[in-house]
């Protein structure tokens, strides 16, 4: 490991105007080449009345000429003309974007932020489209309303879900917030959000970026979207290599970024300056992107933000057999002659009876997460953390961490080394009886959390150090020693008494109410963070969105809040913490103990 990484991002920060102005309207009223000329004196009497007339000819003429110039061309928005245009149907006073194959109309909010809800990125993945690569949207008439009610659109069918209007297979739509007074070439910074959900779920649907926008001073423009999870997006077999694609999606998540390439201009975004930021899932989406097609660079994105970074094993084609067969078992598809057309023809419903988890092969339990990506050889190339340690990624500022108790809310409660054992072998299934004895070892019985069993904070902090937070380790370390990105690094740690109480510390995702502001969250977090927790909020929102302006997380840090320096060779990170956030080295101990995880990364395909 190196010991200096890169302390700043390359190059003078990026210029970032801050907001556009529609076009002037041209000024008649105080053009002499329109005033009335003066009357001859020996003039009949009816040409008395000629430079009014004419006067009047030319005020109409103009007046014609001017409303013709501001009604917005049908053919959608070019060069610096206004990205929003009134809608024709005037049903009210929306703008409405032109993308090309659709017009819709979104919604004027009352912070000088519009949005734009359920807009389509690719057509619905239903049919002969399930399991491929996602295509463009069909061409639609008219403006369609991206707008209440039903705003949000339907979320991808999770695990055990119920079909219907708010969830269902179609649901590859986008939803956009920014400021309302943009043109094609403003090119503010665009926020991309890849939710999390553990691939089984998408977990964070329907989070309101308003307050971001807002918050950078209408500075940005953020985006988030749906993709497709569970046994929608992320079946395996060479079966579906052959008539289909693996990991379909991650492949919507990388479609819906070239989206953003081709469009975000008509939303006021620097199609240049995208930041993607993922949580938990979505952070480990962002980590798979970085080094897709072996860190290939597409264009497709200037810095990243990876939060509580979810990273479980990642499993060859081959080893997925087994999960493909008792799918197509199960979907009595098993002595079909073309077994993927059995599958596609199956109802949504009856289909999505089959998206549930099972134990992997000689194992007690489920696992806590069942469909995950595979390392299919093209998109994902080989194990995450180890393209990253051969330097096989994309290089960008990025900006990482995890929260404390990372693993406290998923595992069970324990009150022995042999059921902690049992725990993480039914989700690390390759652990063999070396690794068990050394993990005891490292993970010895620690002093009892409230309301929980002897072992589980034992099993809760090997769980989270194995999925979340070594992962997220050696990334910083590869990126670091690349030499060529500046990377930060942090710990969230505040605390919510309620939470504490219960025995979870600070779970994981904790840091989301402080980063979107708790008012814009569906489901209203802990009552902390409107009372004495609130003072996160802008602390983080501030490093956060100094971030994706600038791409350097202190050029505009809260005041008084301290330099949040880069990872180094000594491991330092920023604890976000309150009163007093403070820099922090990693101990000895838990490097140790992220060691033994890297070590056997190979064998147990978590790396």
């Amino acid at each position: 490991m190196s010991s200096q990484c890169v302390t700043s991002k390359t190059g003078p920060a990026p210029v970032v105007r801050e907001g556009g102005e529609a076009a002037p309207k041209p000024d008649i009223a105080n053009d002499p080449e329109h005033q009335p000329a003066a009357a001859a004196v020996t003039q009949p009497k009816w040409t008395r009345y000629l430079p009014s007339v004419l006067f009047l000819a030319v005020f109409l003429a103009l007046l014609f000429l001017l409303v013709f110039l501001l009604i917005p061309s049908p053919m959608g928005i070019t060069g610096s003309q206004p990205a929003r245009e009134e809608p024709e149907d005037s049903e009210a006073n929306n703008p409405v974007v032109d993308l090309g194959y659709s017009r819709y109309a979104g919604t004027y909010l009352n912070n000088g932020v519009s949005q734009y809800l359920g807009v389509r990125y690719a057509r619905p993945p239903t049919g002969d489209l399930r399991w491929r690569a996602p295509v463009e949207p069909e061409q639609t008439e008219g403006i369609q309303k991206a707008k209440e009610p039903r705003a949000f659109g339907a979320v991808c069918l999770g695990l055990r879900d119920t079909a219907g209007n708010e969830v269902d297979e179609d649901c590859l739509t986008a939803y956009i917030w920014g400021p309302s007074n943009v043109t094609t070439e403003t090119k503010l910074p665009v926020m991309v959000f890849i939710q999390g959900g553990g691939y089984t779920h998408n977990a964070n649907a329907n989070w309101n970026g308003s307050q971001l926008v807002e918050a950078s001073g209408l500075n940005i423009v953020y985006v988030s979207f749906n993709y497709r999870v569970g046994l929608w997006g992320f079946l395996a077999g060479e079966e579906v290599r052959n008539d289909g694609n693996l990991n379909a999606g991650l492949l919507d998540q990388r479609f819906l970024l070239q989206w953003v390439q081709k469009h975000i201009a008509s939303f006021g975004g620097d199609p240049d300056h995208v930041v993607i930021q993922g949580l938990s899932a979505g952070a480990g989406s962002v980590a798979l992107h970085m080094a897709a097609y072996g860190g290939r660079d597409d264009k497709l994105y200037a810095g990243s933000i990876l939060q509580s970074t979810f990273l479980p094993a990642h499993p060859p084609v081959s080893e997925l057999e087994w999960q493909f067969n008792h799918t197509v078992e199960q979907a009595g598809c098993q002595d079909a002659a073309d077994r993927m057309k059995c599958l596609r023809s199956m109802s949504r419903d009856d289909l999505q009876k089959l998206n549930d988890a099972s134990p992997f092969p000689g194992r007690a339990s489920n696992p806590f997460y069942y469909w995950t990506p595979c390392l299919d050889g093209e998109l994902l190339q080989d194990h995450v953390t180890e393209m990253f340690a051969q330097g096989k990624f994309h290089k960008v500022p990025a900006l990482l961490g995890t929260v404390t108790n990372e693993g406290s809310t998923f595992v069970p409660d324990v009150s022995s080394a042999d059921q902690l054992v049992s725990s993480l072998v039914d989700n690390f299934p390759k652990l063999n009886s070396s690794h068990t004895d050394e993990l005891i070892t490292l993970y010895p019985q620690e002093d009892p959390l409230p309301q929980h069993e002897s072992y589980f904070p034992s099993l809760s902090r090997a769980y989270g150090e194995g999925t979340f937070i070594c992962p997220t380790r050696t990334i910083l370390s590869a990126l670091c020693d690349s030499g060529d990105v500046a990377t930060w690094s942090y710990r969230y740690n505040v605390e919510d008494n309620e939470t504490v109480a219960e025995g979870f510390g600070v779970p994981h995702v904790s840091e989301a109410p402080a980063v979107w502001a708790p008012e814009m969250l569906p489901s209203r977090p802990k009552e902390s963070y409107f009372t004495y927790n609130a003072g996160s909020v802008s602390l983080v929102m501030h490093y956060w969105l100094s971030f994706v302006r600038f791409l350097d997380p202190n050029a505009q840090r809260m005041d008084g809040a301290p330099v949040w320096h880069p990872w180094s060779g000594n491991q330092s990170r920023l604890v976000l913490q309150l009163p007093d956030p403070v820099m922090e080295n990693v101990t000895q101990l838990g490097r140790a103990r992220c060691d033994f995880w890297q070590s056997i990364g190979p064998a147990i395909n978590q790396r």
